[in-house]
């Protein structure tokens, strides 16, 4: 085989993209990765990765201006060094994103910088920072070129006042004022690094509810925390233009019902949702159909297109790495011909945003449920009758189970609170094993630990639950 022919080219290294092209080399296949920044991608770079790092550093902060809750006494208040913390955040996300270049090493992947297109059945022309094209060939072309982030019009970004999520990471000083436009777990997270850190907080989504995804119950709770801790939130409401000064934006705020207000901050930070990088790929000519910025593909992650094949970001939300990284194994385990393997289950997926209280879930909200048509049996428990979370100073939080009253399935679990960023794993497992609650009740969890609130709650299902 001649150095530019392989049996699978991956475009694009972030989570979905490097974990494909791994999973190929394991499978024995001649596999490349072509990236034209750095591997890993947003996630790892500019996304998951780096923010929860600064979350950590939130986290570290408020311990220490609480040490006094914990019987510590601490000279003086802490002091934020912005330039400091994000030098970590950096940190962490350049040692990982060497780490994947490792990783590819290892597997003996090939690894081609530059700007990869479409250019022909089985050829992607790859065109280096420098100038210069290199066509190679692949009856497997795998497109994983990401998404970045969504713009609406008369709220563009500058990178000076109004930001994305990359320039809200690397902020050269800490903002005493900031808008967060929009409530997924990317506003919500920023949202939440900024208050704790000081800095005074607003959030406008134009949905009903902040974290529209997540179950409603869970949803109302992490309102309340919010707004406990400072946060102004207005649901229902958008920002209907944005007022530039020197050093200040001022947003119009349409609340509904006619009413609007005006909010001068010092920073906007912009998280509406995200849009595929599905120009400039070479699309133009194939079959790879595109739907509002997205390409379509079937349950095996391949295009309309024989040969060319889609994950990630770009085929569509949830925009989870670990989505991303699950479609790719998917995809190339369904090319090499591995017996067995079974297309991604939607409600498999789990979701987690790594704000103070954290959120988890996985599966069906109760209302999804029953909108399906599913006889519903729902268990709560509480953090506040968790022994452990009461020993952390973390008792504000709730598990949500949600079962067929019918078979026992379980539909969908929903977490708020310390550490269920961790904990939604158990429920993940026991989705995928098809467990019913008669195995959930059976199991025996570790004392004390906050995990049993995922026992109580499934108990609770059944009005059998023990500490409430």
């Amino acid at each position: 085989m001649a150095d530019g022919s392989f049996d699978l080219i991956v475009l694009g290294g972030g989570p979905g993209g490097y974990v494909a092209a791994i999973r190929a080399a394991q499978l024995g296949l001649k596999a490349a990765v072509v990236e034209r920044a750095e591997l890993g991608g947003i996630c790892l770079n500019w996304g998951c990765i780096p923010t929860k790092a600064l979350l950590r550093t939130a986290e570290v902060y408020h311990l220490m201006t609480h040490a006094a809750d914990y019987g510590l006494k601490a000279g003086g208040a802490p002091e934020i060094d912005i330039a400091a913390i994000v030098k970590r955040s950096r940190a962490v996300a350049k040692r990982l994103s060497n780490g994947v270049k490792f990783l590819l090493k290892k597997n003996k992947v090939t690894v081609i910088t530059g700007h990869g297109r479409l250019a022909g059945k089985g050829r992607l022309a790859v065109t280096a920072e420098g100038g210069g094209e290199t066509v190679y060939e692949a009856p497997h072309v795998i497109l994983a070129p990401g998404a970045r982030a969504r713009v609406l019009p008369g709220l563009e970004p500058d990178g000076e006042l109004v930001w994305t999520y990359k320039e809200a990471m690397v902020p050269a000083a800490m903002p005493r004022s900031l808008l967060v436009v929009g409530s997924g777990a990317i506003g919500i997270e920023f949202a939440s690094f900024y208050r704790t850190l000081g800095a005074d907080v607003t959030v406008v989504e134009v949905l009903p509810r902040i974290l529209p995804v997540e179950d409603e119950e869970i949803s109302a709770l992490a309102h309340k925390a919010f707004e406990k801790q400072g946060i102004r939130i207005h649901a229902g409401a958008q920002v209907t233009s944005l007022q530039r000064s020197a050093k200040h934006v001022t947003a119009v705020l349409d609340l509904g019902e006619g009413k609007t207000t005006n909010l001068t901050v010092d920073r906007v930070i912009l998280a509406v949702g995200i849009t595929g990088n599905v120009e400039d790929i070479g699309l133009e000519g194939t079959g790879v159909r595109v739907e509002r910025g997205h390409v379509l593909v079937d349950e095996w992650l391949r295009t309309d297109e024989p040969g060319v094949y889609a994950i990630g970001d770009v085929v569509g939300p949830p925009w989870l790495a670990h989505k991303a990284s699950h479609e790719g194994v998917i995809c190339v385990e369904k090319i090499a011909g591995v017996e067995g393997v079974h297309p991604l289950d939607a409600t498999a997926i789990p979701g987690c945003t790594y704000c103070m209280p954290q959120i988890a879930s996985v599966g069906l909200s109760e209302r999804a449920a029953r909108e399906k048509g599913f006889e519903v049996r729902v268990g709560r428990f509480p953090f506040i009758g968790n022994g452990k979370a009461i020993a952390l100073g973390e008792p504000e939080g709730m598990v949500k189970t949600v079962f067929d009253a019918k078979t026992g399935a379980l539909l969908g679990a929903h977490m708020i609170g310390a550490e269920v960023t961790e904990m939604i794993q158990g429920y993940c497992v026991a989705k995928t094993l098809e467990t019913t609650e008669a195995e959930l009740i059976e199991a025996i969890f570790p004392h004390p630990t906050i995990s049993e609130a995922m026992h109580e709650s499934v108990l609770d299902a059944h009005g059998r639950a023990i500490h409430i």
